[in-house]
């Protein structure tokens, strides 16, 4: 009976290598701390008692603990009404952009179909120079799409830069099975949506998060296309912060800047947190897409 035994490598590191790691964990600490914080302080703030607010002694945790602000918030209906619109511009305008941008990206990583390249020169072309605002505006009431929802929808179905992302995602997919299902008999829309697909989980999850949150934070279309009761919660948030809303005449506070102070940052939480609450559960998508898409040959 032989028997064998595994020495066990050690690699040393020199006191370079841990200054490094010092130098890298203090950026990330840093850089967690810079993007946390002003949320924190918001929290605070949107929690905290109308004297406290008033006399500058709220930090990162809330001071005499009230609920005023999101009391009024809630009991708002323009805010449910315009939180529902959200929800709505954001599935279906991810769906939608997803499915066309699919459709549109896996041919043009075919570098042999004719007309590829210059499809491809009209994307990034397209990309930096558009066609402006005021023409789109007249494109968009030409085709009688202002007041629905199609004008939050179709004109930004698909998106240069991530049509871009899934192209050259498509090109990194190895050749041989889809010439192998090919041979099997499997057509091009079996072939994408069997195998490629399957295949590029990370990078779909990736720009369907990239539409999510481009939908999700849009004011400024809808403020042009939409009327009052078809508004997103992020124009109505714009109106809250620009004075425009009579959103906080009976929040029961004292001063009127506390008001303002105490009700937008609830309606910032309010409306953040939804997206903040999305990158969890699409973590196990990205490593899914990831472990599979490196799986090749």
């Amino acid at each position: 009976m032989v028997t064998t035994t595994k020495e066990r490598t050690t690699i040393k590191r020199g006191a370079g290598s841990f200054l490094l790691d010092i130098i890298v964990y203090a950026v990330m600490i840093g850089s967690l701390l810079i993007c946390l914080l002003p949320f924190l302080y918001m929290i605070a703030l949107s929690f905290s008692d109308a004297k406290a607010i008033t006399n500058n002694q709220v930090s990162f945790f809330p001071v005499g603990f009230n609920l005023g602000a999101y009391t009024q918030i809630f009991t708002y209906p323009n805010f449910f009404r315009a939180y529902g619109n959200t929800f709505i511009y954001t599935i279906f305008g991810t769906f939608i952009s997803l499915m066309m941008t699919i459709l549109f990206a896996y041919p043009l990583s075919k570098t042999f179909l004719k007309g590829q390249p210059f499809f491809m020169k009209m994307v990034i072309i397209s990309m930096f120079f558009s066609g402006g605002l005021i023409p789109n505006f007249l494109i968009i009431s030409n085709l009688q799409l202002t007041g629905t929802i199609w004008a939050m929808l179709l004109p930004f179905a698909i998106n240069q830069f991530n049509l871009i992302i899934l192209v050259n995602f498509f090109k990194t997919l190895p050749t041989e099975i889809e010439e192998a299902a090919l041979i099997d008999g499997l057509n091009y829309f079996g072939i994408l949506f069997r195998i490629v697909l399957p295949l590029s989980t990370a990078s779909i999850a990736t720009v369907g998060l990239y539409t999510a949150v481009f939908f999700w934070n849009d004011w400024f279309n809808s403020l042009l296309y939409l009327n009052s009761r078809q508004y997103p919660v992020m124009l109505y948030l714009r109106n809250i912060v620009n004075g425009t809303t009579m959103l906080g005449d009976a929040a029961g506070f004292g001063d009127k800047s506390t008001i303002g102070i105490s009700l937008k940052s609830a309606v910032i939480v309010t409306s953040t947190l939804p997206i903040i609450m999305i990158y969890p559960f699409l973590q196990k998508y990205f490593v899914k897409g990831m472990t599979v898409g490196a799986v090749k040959g």
